[in-house]
């Protein structure tokens, strides 16, 4: 999410921070039983993987200052790829990072020209709001114009990701593709993908006003 300082400093825990970079990303394609070619880096730990075993694009972190946020100049229009899926894949509020889910179900915003009114499915790759943050992240972030589509959600399974693929070329593994639409975990091309922001599938859903929202909300977020 696109977001701007407020007076007191807050700023969401997914911002990426300036001197966060992106490593050498040593990357290898290999076979692998399954007749496919599989990608890999060359010292891979376990934790270069998500739940669904792809592979995350690595990115460094900054040291954490002592309320436990990450430090550096906030880069608002970037989400840092390891916090984007830490929060997205734990349902953990993209601001403060506690558990998302209210009584009234899960709070996913977006722009108010993210998606078609009526859509009978909508991907995000907007981590939720906990119900004490969504008026904040909405008057922070930009992209929602000040009138954000708001989301109240039953369920969200997990749906993909957004990255690159990668194949063989001249130069050995390198970028292939970047492809628009998010890639579905079940897509034969995520054996060769290269993640960077993981998304959810809204279902069981609807949309709601901000204000209705925040006024069911009010003895939650009191």
């Amino acid at each position: 999410m696109t977001t701007s300082a407020d007076p007191g400093g807050l700023v969401p825990f997914i911002t990426h921070r300036e001197g966060e970079d992106a490593a050498p990303d040593n990357l290898i394609l290999l076979p692998h039983s399954d007749g496919r070619l599989h990608l890999h880096y060359l010292d891979e730990d376990p934790r270069d993987r998500d739940i669904h075993g792809v592979l995350w694009a690595r990115c460094s972190f900054n040291p954490i200052d002592p309320h436990g946020q990450p430090t550096g100049r906030p880069l608002f229009k970037l989400m840092h790829p390891y916090r984007q899926l830490m929060t997205m894949q734990m349902l953990h509020c993209q601001v403060c990072t506690a558990p998302a889910r209210t009584p009234l179900g899960l709070i996913f915003l977006a722009g108010p020209h993210d998606h078609t009114p009526g859509a009978p499915q909508v991907l995000t790759n907007q981590p939720p709001v906990c119900a004490r943050h969504v008026r904040t992240a909405a008057r922070l972030c930009p992209h929602l114009d000040g009138a954000p589509t708001v989301y109240l959600a039953q369920s969200a399974p997990l749906y993909g990701a957004t990255g690159t693929l990668y194949g063989l070329g001249t130069h050995g593994t390198q970028p292939i593709a970047q492809p628009g639409p998010p890639l579905p975990y079940s897509h034969p091309d995520m054996s060769c993908f290269l993640a960077s922001q993981q998304i959810r599938r809204l279902a069981s859903f609807r949309s709601v006003g901000l204000e209705e929202l925040l006024e069911a909300l009010r003895p939650e977020s009191a």
